[in-house]
């Protein structure tokens, strides 16, 4: 049986908090599927997401891949399972090409020009000066919002990794920079057995399965 995720009775609450945001949540998400979570803000999406490649430890319940508890994992073969894309993209003061390739093994070039082909990146590069040796500032400062979230795709392109962890990786864009990029996640997602969470319909229409939480609970 291939690799799926699977939470049982999970319980997490922040330290410095008194009550639970994610209150006793079991479910699957099975092998080469797509499971869309969604609720209102607030309800503890993210809070849940984060804990799959070990942000945060649950203290009640347990979370297996592949039937093996992820805190009897190497937390680094962990998290090497995981590509995550959200709205907030993590860039470092550097070239494109670093932050495209940063946390892969180096892969041939084809693979790179693969990965910036199917994230859209290919549009904008092209456009630059000193195309993939453009240096983007601290955190992306010298790129838009849409071209950090296909910088972050591309990487999770070329880093291929088996599971795909997506926090409204498109909230912060306009709609025709979303089309664009919600084709790049599909091409993305296709294969991975992945966990969704979407603030518009349009991104989970597709979904396997569609979780809704409200206030740290599962209700449908």
């Amino acid at each position: 049986k291939k690799n799926g995720i699977s939470f049982s009775n999970v319980s997490f609450k922040y330290f410095n908090s008194k009550s639970y945001v994610i209150k006793n949540c079991s479910f699957e998400i099975p092998h080469g599927k797509k499971i869309a979570l969604v609720g209102l803000s607030g309800s503890g999406k993210t809070s849940l997401l984060n804990l799959i490649p070990r942000f945060y430890d649950p203290q009640k319940g347990k979370i297996t891949v592949g039937k093996v508890d992820i805190k009897d994992m190497n937390i680094k073969e962990l998290r090497n399972l995981f590509s995550i894309v959200s709205q907030d993209v993590t860039l470092f003061d550097g070239s494109i090409k670093f932050n495209i390739q940063y946390g892969s093994e180096l892969k041939n070039k084809n693979d790179f020009e693969m990965a910036l082909k199917n994230s859209g990146c290919f549009e904008f590069i092209s456009k630059l000066p000193q195309g993939l040796d453009t240096q983007i500032g601290e955190n992306g400062v010298k790129l838009s919002g849409g071209q950090r979230q296909r910088v972050a795709i591309a990487r999770a392109f070329i880093k291929d990794a088996p599971f795909l962890l997506l926090d409204e990786a498109t909230s912060a864009l306009d709609s025709e920079s979303e089309k664009k990029i919600q084709n790049s996640l599909n091409r993305l997602l296709k294969g991975k057995t992945s966990l969704v969470i979407a603030h518009r319909l349009s991104t989970i229409n597709d979904s396997d399965n569609i979780i809704l939480l409200d206030k740290g609970k599962i209700i449908g």
